[in-house]
């Protein structure tokens, strides 16, 4: 052959593939397939898009972790959401989602399924379950729940929701972000879809986009995978595989961050310019004895209230803040705290606070640390507001 077909075939395929701890990375669109019957055997990957080694691998260590005969990656948490939806929904369903749901979620659905014949409405995550499926109407499709909510921490009794939906025919959908696929299983406690920004704690690193749904139902999960490939979604290799390097070290991760957390929770509870916790893992919180009964343990992620104060003392709080960075997201090692106030506008069910909101994700930084950073933060809100 000449040299120019020989560099086009040589070291095509190694001789041998060593067995590392993680998958390969196969970067590849095209798959070269067997023989002539492959090209068009639906069940195989026959496209570089659905997937390879690492994709697969990653698929296979999230439905162990949440208990799933499978699991669909997308590009991103949000997406995830989206897709899950697109996947279920169709012209003249009604959906039925929690007021207190992550913000791009009810943007997607205020803009985005309206146009396509869906039907949307909120509900306050503390209706009793009974009267939430009670009002369902007839075309409601599926009812999609986020405990505890990402801003202020409501939580729901998601284990009767479902237990009375699926009576009435109805799917259940939760984004499960705050639990990660390990603190919380809503697969085993009847859910039909466990929805989850990998992004945040699986990811664990701040630096990669990343979404999953998992369903224990095979007909669901075909669904899922079908919106996939008709949609033309992929995630990438690289990013499957720093997904499954987050998830080897979850567990260590959210004890540690669960644990600073409280900590920090507790100490905040008696500052002066402190005037409420919303943390359902805090003994006496509101929904505490939900968590307890659901929940294997605690996140990071947490709201409390000021005493009352201006927007200007608000930033004067953050301002002041050094070792807290200021950004959306959550879930990497490195803490974060943000103003809550403005997101809740778009809300319909009306809630009274105490004073302005503040949301804290806590890293893996040392607790006696954040806490010297938050009370600099507090004496500069106390001066703020004289």
């Amino acid at each position: 052959m000449d040299d120019k077909t020989r560099l086009i075939r040589a070291g095509a395929v190694p001789q041998t593939l060593a067995k590392t701890v993680g998958p390969p990375i196969q970067r590849g669109s095209t798959v070269l397939m067997p023989n002539a019957a492959s090209l068009y055997d639906w069940d195989q990957v026959t496209y570089g898009r659905q997937g390879l080694a690492a994709q697969a691998a990653l698929q296979d260590a999230l439905a162990a972790m949440e208990h799933a005969v499978g699991v669909a990656l997308y590009p991103s948490g949000l997406a995830a959401l989206t897709g899950a939806l697109l996947a279920v929904l169709k012209a003249g369903d009604h959906l039925m989602l929690v007021d207190t749901i992550y913000a791009p979620t009810r943007r997607f659905c205020d803009h985005v399924l309206k146009r396509f014949g869906v039907t949307v409405s909120y509900f306050d995550p503390h209706a009793p379950p009974e009267t939430l499926v009670g009002k369902a109407p007839p075309a409601t499709r599926l009812i999609l729940m986020e405990s505890p909510g990402s801003l202020t921490l409501e939580m729901q009794d998601m284990t009767r929701v479902a237990e009375l939906a699926r009576a009435r025919g109805i799917l259940t959908a939760c984004d499960n972000t705050w639990g990660a696929g390990y603190l919380f299983k809503p697969l085993q406690h009847g859910i039909d879809l466990s929805i989850q920004a990998l992004t945040k704690y699986v990811g664990g690193h701040s630096d990669v986009f990343m979404g999953s749904a998992a369903a224990s139902d095979p007909a669901l999960v075909r669904k899922l995978n079908d919106g996939i490939l008709h949609l033309g979604w992929a995630v990438s290799p690289d990013d499957a595989y720093l997904m499954l390097r987050g998830l080897r070290t979850l567990p260590a991760r959210l004890e540690r961050q669960g644990a600073n957390g409280l900590r920090i929770a507790d100490w905040l509870g008696v500052q002066p310019e402190v005037a409420a916790l919303y943390h359902p893992a805090l003994p006496g919180a509101p929904d505490h004895d939900l968590w307890k009964r659901d929940f294997s343990g605690a996140a990071s992620l947490f709201t409390f209230a000021l005493q009352p104060g201006p927007q200007a003392a608000v930033n004067a709080f953050l301002d002041a803040l050094e070792l807290f960075g200021l950004g959306f997201s959550w879930g990497g090692f490195e803490s974060l705290a943000i103003s809550v106030d403005p997101q809740l506008t778009q809300r319909r069910v009306k809630r009274a606070y105490p004073g302005p909101l503040v949301r804290l994700h806590v890293g893996l930084e040392a607790p006696d640390d954040l806490i010297d950073d938050l009370r600099r933060a507090l004496d500069a809100y106390r001066a703020a507001i004289g």
